[in-house]
């Protein structure tokens, strides 16, 4: 018998004359989590979407269970057995959870109509089998995102999955969010499914995985057991060179304070929060996803208006209304969700990156292309944006790429004040080492940042101090040489003894 569930061999793929996998191969056992692991860019996706269907390999051969096989499209690799869960989750959001999991496939009865008793009495015994507790009839907007991937997991299982590929499913997860998916995937391990797990937060897959596959600049590196390599290994395997400091904070001397927020407060939000930030420092802010973080951020900028608090900007007391506003201020926002909110993924890098100060290279109404062709080449090589032309749509671009174009957007409006929120959210490590040299450069020349991070080894590492919010409302703030995992998590949870291994 075939040691091998799914086994690829020689694999090559271009897209316009451009090669993106070389000659990968890949192997995946029963009943074990295979990290596959790479840079942005490194081919990783575009393996994914062979295994499922979505794209064709130029050259290569794909075996199931020791079978030749050939997937025309993503119907064939689902049929096959072959389900993925992608970091950006695809519900219906005014579905319930019961309709979703059977969406496009429910159960009808002789007459030809839905069978809803069979669908919910369905839906509810996949969801205990997982031992996964949900309303069946909760519209899928209302749930969190750790329920949303719960349904979509169920789903995949509706179909009788054999292999499972996770990519990035903890990026936007709680801690404990993190440790319930955990449990569910060594669960599914445990029962003979197979599960493709790909995360750049390295820790999870040294705790979680089995085996793991390095790709780099889309050519297969090595497959290694997990339990042989290190941290450092993984690092060296991926970017092709070792990168021993991935937090390369600048020793600055903060300034004049440039924000100053008092008691502000969006009620049903967050409450009295208040703060100051100094030219050239970076300030974490810390908490758990839904502490209100980011609507604080988004407040500071324009985006959602407070109902009471102060903001000051170099001194002078101001009301932001609008981002417009915000920007001519000298504040920029880099968000959390760069597909939805920081890009326009059919637009192209220089529409992207122009759009903040399409005034600026205006004249009488009228477009002036050249300047702005220049502005964005510049503001893209300035970030080592890795794209075919400054023409490339940006949702052709890889995570990595796509955050280099929202930062480059921003830093073309020469903001004096930064808001970063989870920067390195769904970027691999070379990339992260990168943007966290270039924050730390930014401060040296004087720029403000207030971060926002979910990672508490960013917080730490880059962090001169750090402010931490739950629930809504600032419970700890810390020098950066009195912050620790502990204090911090503390402030966060108020429960060190539940966090899981995610830190």
């Amino acid at each position: 018998m075939n040691e091998h569930l799914l086994e690829l061999r020689g694999i090559s793929k271009s897209f316009s004359g451009v090669e993106v996998l070389h000659e990968v191969s890949f192997t995946l056992h029963p009943g074990e989590v295979h990290a596959l692991l790479g840079e942005n860019g490194a081919g990783k996706s575009t393996l994914v979407k062979i295994i499922t269907g979505v794209h064709q390999p130029d050259k290569g051969e794909i075996l199931l269970g020791g079978e030749p096989v050939h997937f025309s499209d993503a119907r064939d690799s689902r049929q096959a057995g072959i389900a993925a869960i992608y970091q950006e989750l695809s519900l219906f959001p005014d579905l319930d959870v019961a309709e979703n999991i059977f969406a496009g496939r429910q159960p009808v009865t002789l007459g030809g109509r839905v069978d809803w008793r069979k669908l919910y009495a369905e839906a509810g015994k996949l969801l205990d089998s997982l031992g996964v507790k949900l309303d069946l009839k909760q519209k899928a907007r209302t749930l969190s995102i750790a329920q949303q991937q719960m349904v979509e997991i169920a789903r995949a299982f509706s179909i009788n999955a054999q292999i499972l590929i996770m990519d990035e499913p903890t990026s936007s997860l709680t801690l404990h969010e993190v440790d319930d998916l955990f449990r569910l995937v060594r669960r599914l391990r445990a029962e003979g499914t197979a599960i493709i797990f790909i995360s750049h937060r390295l820790e999870e897959l040294l705790a979680l995985a089995d085996r793991v596959t390095v790709l780099r600049d889309g050519s297969y590196v090595a497959t290694h057991p997990m339990k042989e390599v290190t941290r450092f290994g993984l690092i060296r395997m991926m970017v092709g060179r070792t990168i021993t400091d991935l937090f390369p904070k600048q020793d600055v001397t903060p300034g004049e304070v440039v924000l100053k927020v008092e008691n502000l407060t969006r009620a049903g939000s967050f409450y009295k929060v208040s703060f100051e930030l100094r030219r050239g420092e970076i300030l974490g802010l810390a908490g758990l996803v839904g502490a209100g973080r980011t609507n604080v951020a988004r407040a500071i900028f324009g985006v959602e208006l407070p109902t009471a608090g102060r903001i000051q900007v170099e001194g002078r007391e101001v009301r932001i209304t609008s981002p417009q506003q915000a920007i001519e201020l000298g504040l920029a926002y880099v968000p959390e969700d760069r597909q939805l909110h920081g890009l326009i993924p059919a637009m192209h890098i220089t529409s992207n990156i122009s759009l903040p100060m399409l005034a600026h290279y205006a004249r009488m109404g009228w477009l002036r292309d050249t300047r702005e062709r220049k502005s964005a080449y510049e503001a893209a090589c300035q970030m080592d944006v890795r794209a075919n032309s400054i023409w490339q749509l940006a949702r052709e671009l890889s995570g990595g790429n796509q955050q280099k174009v929202v930062l480059a957007k921003w830093l073309s409006t020469q903001p004096r004040i930064l808001i970063l929120d989870e920067p390195t959210r769904g970027i691999d490590v070379g990339t992260k080492a990168a943007l966290h040299a270039l924050m730390s450069k930014l401060a040296a020349e004087g720029i403000a940042i207030l971060m926002i991070s979910s990672e508490l080894p960013e917080i730490l590492g880059m962090s001169d101090r750090v402010i931490v919010m739950r629930e809504g409302r600032v419970t700890g703030a810390f020098s950066r040489a009195e912050a620790t995992q502990e204090k911090i998590i503390s402030a966060a949870t108020q429960d060190v003894a539940t966090i899981g291994i995610t830190l």
